[in-house]
């Protein structure tokens, strides 16, 4: 079974994590057959490892992670790829792979560009 998880940064006031509940509510309601979880990188829960371990549970064999980030920083070219790799060896019956950062998407682009035309 594939599944999805949206990985964010996280933060300390529990208000930044709204939006990622409404994406993955979005997901669930479009995508139903596709388990989706979410996953931070710091200060929220829960982790990756976290997620891959509550979709594993599930039955899910195919993750892709998803990072909800707007561009490729430290972060994502530094910590993400250690967290990935520690969750690999963690869960080797799961096959674990990642998109690049939404942000650099030209679809994401454009639809924050027509986000910003709309308020004009």
């Amino acid at each position: 079974m594939k599944a999805i998880i949206l990985f964010g940064h996280g933060a300390r006031d529990s208000r930044w994590r709204e939006p990622f509940d409404r994406l993955a509510t979005l997901w669930q309601e479009q995508h139903p057959a596709t388990p989706v979880a979410l996953a931070f990188l710091e200060m929220m829960q829960p982790s990756l490892e976290e997620a891959v371990a509550s979709l594993s549970a599930q039955g899910a064999t195919e993750l892709t992670v998803v990072p909800v980030f707007f561009g490729q920083g430290g972060h994502l070219r530094n910590d993400f790829p250690v967290l990935l790799e520690e969750c690999r060896g963690k869960f080797p019956g799961v096959t674990l792979s990642a998109t690049p950062a939404v942000g650099e998407d030209l679809a994401v682009l454009q639809a924050i560009v027509d986000f910003g035309a709309r308020a004009l």
